[in-house]
């Protein structure tokens, strides 16, 4: 009653069709899940809620990270994530070779700076920076330090 011509040339060109379509789709499918921003934003989060001066890192599984002042995006060939920050803002260290990057590698601010003023201004020109952040290559680790100094409290990120 409810019989399949299986000589209908149509019938065989139709679902050759749908086999070719759903291995393409599967096929176009990520092998891996997208990288774990919100592990990322937790670390910026445990540094910044911090009552003291803090250091942490993070092993980053992207190829490309978007640092912003309350935000963390990343990116690898499986996808992209991105995830909130709940204590911030935090300071997205410019790739320039500034005296942050110093201080966030562990020079103490007042050799890397004149003066407080001076750390704070140079605060206030990295979070200007960080509002049109691009995306860029990742070093592989996030690093995350809270640092005072006379009255300027800062939490410095990169990658």
């Amino acid at each position: 009653m409810f019989d399949f011509a299986t000589e209908a040339w149509y019938g065989w060109l139709g679902l050759s069709m749908a086999g070719v379509a759903l291995f393409g789709a599967a096929a176009g499918l990520p092998t891996a899940p997208p990288p774990d921003a919100g592990a990322a934003g937790a670390t910026i989060d445990r540094v910044a809620a911090a009552e003291y001066p803090a250091t942490a890192e993070h092993p980053l599984d992207a190829t490309e990270i978007r640092l912003g002042t309350r935000r963390i995006g990343l990116r690898s060939a499986a996808g992209t994530a991105h995830a909130t920050l709940s204590f911030g803002p935090v300071t997205p260290v410019p790739a320039d070779g500034s005296a942050l990057r110093d201080v966030l590698y562990g020079t103490p601010p007042e050799r890397a700076f004149d003066s407080p003023e001076e750390f704070r201004q140079s605060i206030v020109d990295a979070r200007a920076g960080a509002s049109d952040a691009s995306w860029r290559p990742v070093d592989r680790t996030l690093i995350v330090r809270r640092v005072t100094w006379e009255g300027v409290d800062v939490v410095l990120v990169d990658a």
